[in-house]
């Protein structure tokens, strides 16, 4: 089992670290959760959605054994840094595969070869070629989640807030294609990069988060640009009354994003007369040893936002 461990990518252990988690997810693979984690799956690794930098933007196709019709978007980021195709585990996405969910593991080029506001460029795009896609993959194109934790927490909530049609005149049609999604359940998100607050990435200078200065380009030490693009990459900004039903899981213990991020986020949201809800986990740092099983919940959210619309056309 510690080799499983160690074979799980850089940006999954990031998310799941904290003292004694470890074991507590060895014991869980161990035991009778190895069946529940590991469901019956069809898998197209490494489908090419776009391209940056002369590098190809690729994602994972993981439909599971009894679809459901609809699919949920994976973001596949911890720090903005990404993995390679087919290296999303299937545990981590289980409990939506159980409920019979396509799952669609998005990467994206890590920073700083890509800066943060290229990425979500390019993980917009990945929704846009689901969504063109949909009849293919067996999916709703009207009714699409999106998931994830910390970066990919982030980058869910940009795609819940400034997702939305692309050009009509665009020459390729997957960019005509709209990149918003219909739900969301995340966990620990930064929401607010111009306000990082009692996070230990705040060098208290109002600029960027400390060891991510290069992943916003040039121009991030500037104060003056940092502004703007603080601004333009931060969900807290963008919220409008048209936000889609979103579920954030935040422990109240977390340094990196402390829970002030989600909770300032949901507070925004309410002065827009939108509801979104916060589970603050008791002493979560960033990641805890039972995520895997508090996206049983993610489940339930999305079969309540996501099954009724989709129900009723």
């Amino acid at each position: 089992m510690k080799k499983l461990w160690l074979k799980c990518p850089r940006w999954l252990r990031l998310s799941l670290i904290v003292s004694g988690s470890v074991i507590a997810l060895l014991a869980i693979l161990a035991g009778g959760g190895w069946w529940y984690l590991n469901p019956t799956v069809e898998r197209t690794d490494g489908v090419v959605y776009g391209q940056r930098n002369d590098q190809p933007l690729v994602l994972d196709v993981i439909r599971p054994l009894n679809p459901n019709g609809l699919g949920v978007a994976f973001m596949v980021s911890g720090g903005w840094k990404s993995g390679k195709a087919g290296e999303a585990p299937v545990l981590m996405m289980a409990p939506l595969l159980r409920r019979g969910y396509t799952v669609f593991a998005i990467y994206h080029i890590s920073q700083p070869k890509a800066t943060v506001m290229e990425i979500i460029e390019d993980v917009n795009r990945g929704i846009r070629f689901v969504r063109h896609h949909a009849e293919e993959y067996g999916i709703d194109p009207d009714h699409i989640g999106v998931s994830g934790g910390s970066a990919g927490g982030h980058l869910s909530l940009m795609l819940a807030t400034r997702g939305g049609p692309g050009p009509a005149d665009a020459e390729d049609p997957v960019d005509r294609e709209s990149s918003a999604v219909q739900a969301a359940a995340i966990f620990f998100p930064v929401t607010d990069l111009l306000n990082l607050g009692q996070s230990t990435e705040n060098l208290g200078d109002g600029g960027p988060p400390k060891s991510f200065v290069k992943s916003f380009g040039p121009t991030a030490t500037d104060l003056t640009a940092w502004k703007e693009i603080g601004r333009d990459c931060s969900p807290i900004y963008h919220i409008t009354p048209d936000l889609p039903p979103i579920l954030i899981y935040h422990g109240d213990a977390d340094t990196l994003t402390p829970l002030e991020q989600s909770e300032w986020f949901r507070d925004r949201a309410a002065e827009q007369d939108v509801d979104v809800k916060l589970v603050v986990h008791p002493g979560g740092e960033h990641g805890w040893s039972t995520m895997l099983w508090d996206l049983r919940k993610f489940a339930d959210w999305f079969d309540e936002h996501l099954k009724p619309a989709a129900a009723g056309g």
